[in-house]
């Protein structure tokens, strides 16, 4: 299975996400939204905690299904009250080593989520060999 990320001419150099995933050869992963909350129910305290915790959470659901972050071809990002000051926590939690260099990323304001202590969500597609 291969992944090809393309920025392609005639399109904004993005920071932290490319513009285009290509994966051939491979079998899917849905990864359901993962949030700051770890396997005991602790949530994470701030947004930059958050975020590394549901990418932690993340990179479990996919080793379950035999995928790892290299296998990831679609990010979204769900931001409880979203200002873009906030995407610099968001930028270096989604550029972690762990993470790499994500694919199509795209970041949503929601007004809230499940949990009232909760402030981002982030669910994945992934392709595998």
């Amino acid at each position: 299975m291969t992944i090809q990320l393309i920025n392609p001419a005639g399109l904004v150099e993005p920071q932290g996400y490319t513009q285009v995933a290509v994966a051939t050869g491979g079998r899917m992963v849905f990864v359901a939204g993962q949030v700051g909350q770890d396997a005991e129910g602790s949530v994470a305290g701030d947004l930059a905690a958050q975020t590394g915790q549901a990418l932690r959470n993340v990179g479990i659901a996919l080793a379950a299904a035999g995928a790892t972050f290299a296998d990831v071809v679609k990010t979204t990002v769900y931001v409880v009250d979203w200002r873009p000051e906030k995407m610099a926590d968001l930028v270096a939690g989604l550029t972690s080593a762990e993470m790499g260099k994500p694919g199509p990323t795209t970041v949503i304001g929601v007004a809230a989520l499940a949990d009232p202590h909760l402030l981002v969500e982030i669910d994945v597609i992934a392709v595998t060999a």
